[in-house]
């Protein structure tokens, strides 16, 4: 039994045997990682190798280069409607200040307007009430303003039931002495407009000679057709 062992051991039917060359397992773990690095390097220069051969990287630059420039111009555009919108939010700040504004003054004109109303109305029942409907001359007052100048106020009214508008012109004369002798001022050809509904007033200045003592102020309220319909006189 033995030398069956034996024989089949030394004998050319004996198992073959392997020797290796026994290695630490952290150097094997190191000698795969530099061999499945360099694998990963080969692997990655074919691939870039394989796009520029096959034009690949080429576009992906060129659509790089049109993609930030794309951004660039959307970027201007962006910036382009920011500004326009800051200038269109300060426009319309501007214009709500102003509208504000005017909105103060619209009711300041308003509140002027009734009082200038009241007080018109508290005159009118101190003037005394006219004794005839139609046109009339309330009121004249004629106030030196300096040497040879006199200012003029007319206030005139119109009474009746039914009411249409006047429209004509006034003429103002003024008398007195110049130098000792008797003196008149021609009323202006070019004499003020008038024009009015219930009431009127007009105003306005005329100059003198220097030397001149004014006596008496006389007006005429004159129609579209040239009559006289109301005159008034005043002495100083």
């Amino acid at each position: 039994m033995r030398w069956k062992l034996l024989r089949r051991r030394w004998s050319i039917a004996a198992p073959r045997v392997i020797v290796r060359r026994h290695l630490p397992w952290p150097l094997r773990w190191a000698v795969a990682a530099l061999v499945l690095g360099f694998s990963a390097a080969i692997a990655l220069w074919a691939f870039e190798f394989g796009k520029e051969i096959a034009g690949l990287d080429r576009q992906a630059k060129d659509e790089l280069v049109r993609l930030r420039a794309e951004s660039g111009r959307l970027q201007d555009e962006k910036s382009k409607a920011e500004a326009l919108a800051h200038t269109a939010d300060s426009l319309l700040r501007a214009e709500r200040v102003a509208q504000d504004r005017l909105t103060q003054q619209v009711r300041q004109l308003e509140t002027e307007n009734m009082a200038l109303k009241s007080d018109l109305a508290f005159f009118e029942r101190l003037l005394p009430p006219s004794e005839a409907e139609g046109l009339s001359i309330r009121s004249l007052q004629l106030q030196p303003q300096g040497p040879g100048e006199f200012r003029y106020q007319v206030l005139v009214m119109q009474s009746g039931k039914t009411l249409t508008e006047f429209k004509g012109r006034l003429e103002l004369t003024l008398a007195g002495t110049l130098d000792g002798k008797a003196w008149a001022l021609p009323p202006d050809r070019n004499s003020p407009a008038l024009s009015l509904l219930r009431y009127g007033r007009a105003e306005g200045l005329v100059q003198v000679p220097r030397t001149a003592v004014v006596k008496t102020a006389q007006v005429r309220i004159i129609d579209a057709a040239g009559v006289v319909r109301a005159t008034h006189t005043a002495r100083q």
